[in-house]
Formats: structure tokens, C-alpha cells, sequence
């Protein structure tokens, strides 16, 4: 497959810069820790990881009740080229609880319902009439995915990293079947979900997506360094990827490496045009606290949002890869995981991982963002989010009561 999909210290953090695990500069600020204890122990925790996981770098920032614990940038983004907390990266998936986000800002303004179907906004898009925009947020729409489990996307997608991909592209790999379940009765996680989304929220306003994010959400929230660019562009500094994902698409003997730079991929098959963005470790931690704690929404909306209303009540479907159930581990709100009492959202694509995550209870914000070396990858060329397992082991160090649940084996979240 184009993406592996699996379902199922160093007193150095006192000092402004120490060496890592690999012997590269670590960069920036356990000396301004609200907590230099906390800081170091994640220090060590971070440095074991990295050569427990084979992670070529690390940037991350951490925060209780609003107090800074740490933010640091371990390994090297190139050989040679320390990781600093100022480059940027793909944030993925991360920009779906922004969509969902608008989507409870309009509700608030009550320009939208969730409720709405829609054929009300897309009339001749076929199978869909029927479905709510709810529905499309919280993913149990029943619509196929165009990206997982898609042999035709990972055919196309492989066979051409650098592919411009069209709205339509993206739709006619999966809007013409039918649906797996009936709207509303099961859970199946499919990006052409918020592709859908996002058509009726620009038909809804009139505005392209990429605009409204800015003016609703993202310019609201003050996150500067967070765009919108259907192209390859990163802005500079750039935090470099990796990556061995073509590996069984090439066919590469287990005995032969392949590594490929996938910073410049295009990313326009992730998700809606004018939502597929870059950002940097500070917004990515500004962004669990905003939506954690539901800044931008009514109360009633924000409930809606982090609801685990799904958990128990998914079943698996035959033929159908991501219909999964949700439990304590992972459930789905609209547009972010939950794990036990923390919200969140980890995408994972093309050597980039990455966590935004906040436990409303503790107030605790985790955002971590991560890179791979070669021997990160099994012999298929898949791999792991290491972001989202720092994040489960810093949250059971900060908050042992209310631990992340870890599950037996890693399971799947998107992009």
C-alpha cells in the first residue's frame, strides 16, 4: 500500500542546548521549564524512543495549565542539519478538527445545521444526497475511501509522488460506490468524507475553504505559521522527511535499501483543496489547546465535537478497511480522535508524524512531531506514528491517573 496501515535524562534539559541520542545538537528551552524535573525526565524519555524507534528527529512542545514544560528539537532534520522548533511540516489530518471546527462555527452562527444533507449544497453528487453533514464529520456516512484501502489510488499515488491531484481525482475513486452501511449506523474513516465536507461548507458560504479557515479558525486561533497550499511548498525552515513507502510497490528485496526525500511530495490528494497545510511545532501546540478546550465554540458545540458517543457501537464491515470499532482507545468525535479522556488528532504520511493532544481535565497540551531514519521501516516499507506513541508515554508522566490508554497493537488515524 502507498501508506502501511496497521487497525488493530540527560540533565541537559536544564541547558538551553545538549546532545541527543544521535549526537546532534538538541535545540531550545528545558531552561525556561516551568518544571526542570519534568523536562529532563522527558528528555530521557524522548532520547530512549528515538533509538528504541530509529526516529531521526523530534520536535516538541509540551505545556500544563498553560506553563511551558519543555520545547526542544532532537536529531537532525538532513545529515549534518540540526532540527530546530522553528521548521515546518505537514500537519495532515491535523487541518480535519480545523474543517470540523468551522463546521461547529457555522452551526453556532446558524448558517449550517449538522443535520442538513447534502443534496441540499451538492445536488448531482451521486450516493451522497442522503447523507448530513454530521454524518460526513464524524465519518459514519458510509461513503468509500479514495486513500485507504484504494488499490488504485496506491497504484496511481506510488507510480507518481510529485501528482498534482484534482477535487475530482479525488472523488471518482470512491463517491460513484455505494455506501458501505446506511448513513448514520456505523463508522468507517474515509478522507473523501471531508473532501465532501468541505465542497458544501464553500457552496454553503460562498468563500473557497482555504479563506474561510483563515478568517474563522486559523486567524481567530493566531496561528501565523499554519497555511494553506495545495502544492508541494513548505515554507522555510523546513523540517526534512524520509521515507521508505514505495518499497513494495517497487518490489525491493528485503536485503536492498530504499530512502527516499518525500519533503516535496505533493500533498494535494490528502484531503479538501484549501485545507491541506503546513505548520510548526508551536501552532501544533497551540492547536491542541485551542481545540481541546472548543475556544471557538458554543459549549453545546463543543459537545458535540469531543463526543465518544461511538464507542461500543462500530462493527467491522466486510471489504471495507476502516470500518473499525471504536473503544476506549480510539473513538471519533467530529473531526478528532478521542483516547480515553484526551483529544486528538495524529496524522502519519510520507516519513512526517506527528500529535496534537490535550487532556481537558489535567490541561496538559502534547505536540510532537517526528522524522525516520531507514531502519524505522519493516520490509514492506511501513512504520509507525512515533509521535503518537511519545504521546501516550509523556501523558502517562504528566498525567499518571488519566493515562492514554495503549492498545496491544498500534492502530490507524488518518493522515
Amino acid at each position: 500500500m502507498f501508506r502501511k496501515i496497521v487497525v488493530a535524562g540527560c540533565a541537559a534539559a536544564l541547558v538551553a542546548a545538549c546532545t541527543s541520542n544521535n549526537g546532534s545538537p538538541s535545540s531550545e528551552s528545558a531552561a525556561k521549564s516551568a518544571d526542570p524535573a519534568k523536562a529532563a525526565q522527558i528528555t530521557q524519555l524522548v532520547d530512549d524512543y528515538m533509538n528504541e524507534a530509529h526516529l531521526k528527529s523530534v520536535l516538541l512542545k509540551v505545556s500544563v495549565d498553560g506553563k511551558d514544560i519543555i520545547t526542544r528539537a532532537f536529531g537532525e532534520s538532513m545529515t549534518g542539519v540540526p532540527a530546530t522548533t522553528d521548521m515546518h511540516f505537514r500537519n495532515g489530518a491535523v487541518a480535519i478538527s480545523y474543517v470540523s471546527t468551522l463546521l461547529m462555527v457555522l452551526v453556532d452562527e446558524k448558517k449550517v445545521s449538522l443535520d442538513d444533507k447534502v443534496s441540499k449544497y451538492l445536488p448531482d453528487l451521486p450516493n451522497v444526497e442522503n447523507v448530513t453533514l454530521g454524518e460526513l464529520a464524524q465519518m459514519t456516512s458510509g461513503v468509500h475511501d479514495f486513500v485507504l484501502g484504494n488499490p488504485e489510488f496506491d497504484t496511481i499515488a506510488n507510480a507518481d509522488p510529485y501528482k498534482a491531484w484534482t477535487t475530482e481525482e479525488q472523488l471518482n475513486l470512491a463517491i460513484h460506490k455505494p455506501l458501505w452501511f446506511e448513513p448514520g449506523t456505523n463508522f468507517s474513516y474515509a478522507h473523501t468524507n471531508y473532501v465532501v465536507l468541505g465542497l458544501a461548507l464553500e457552496k454553503a458560504t460562498g468563500k473557497k475553504m482555504a479563506d474561510l479557515l483563515k478568517e474563522k479558525v486559523l486567524d481567530p486561533l493566531g496561528l501565523k505559521n499554519t497555511r494553506s497550499s495545495d502544492t508541494a511548498e513548505i515554507q522555510q525552515p523546513v523540517l526534512h522527511a524520509f521515507t521508505s513507502e514505495r518499497r513494495a510497490y517497487f518490489n525491493i528485496p528485503p536485503d536492498q535499501t530504499l530512502y527516499e526525500e518525500s519533503t516535496y511530495w505533493n500533498p494535494s490528494w490528502t484531503i479538501n483543496h484549501g485545507a491541506i497545510q503546513t505548520t510548526d511545532i508551536t501552532d501544533l501546540h497551540t492547536t491542541a489547546i485551542a481545540i481541546g478546550t472548543g475556544k471557538l465554540l458554543s459549549p453545546e458545540s463543543y459537545q458535540k465535537m469531543v463526543t465518544t458517543d461511538l464507542r461500543g457501537k462500530t462493527k467491522p464491515v466486510a471489504g471495507c478497511f476502516t470500518c473499525v470499532q471504536l473503544n476506549d482507545y480510539r473513538t471519533y468525535g467530529l473531526g478528532v480522535w478521542i483516547t480515553g479522556d484526551w483529544i486528538f488528532q495524529n496524522p502519519l504520511f510520507w516519513g512526517y508524524a506527528a500529535v496534537d493532544a490535550y487532556l481537558p481535565k489535567g490541561k496538559v497540551a502534547i505536540a510532537v512531531a517526528v522524522t525516520y531514519e531507514p531502519e524505522a521501516f519493516d520490509s514492506q516499507g511501513g512504520y509507525k506514528n512515533g509521535g503518537d506513541a511519545l504521546f501516550r508515554k509523556i501523558g502517562a508522566l504528566l498525567a499518571p491517573e488519566d493515562a492514554p490508554p495503549v492498545a496491544a497493537t498500534s492502530e490507524t488515524q488518518g493522515n
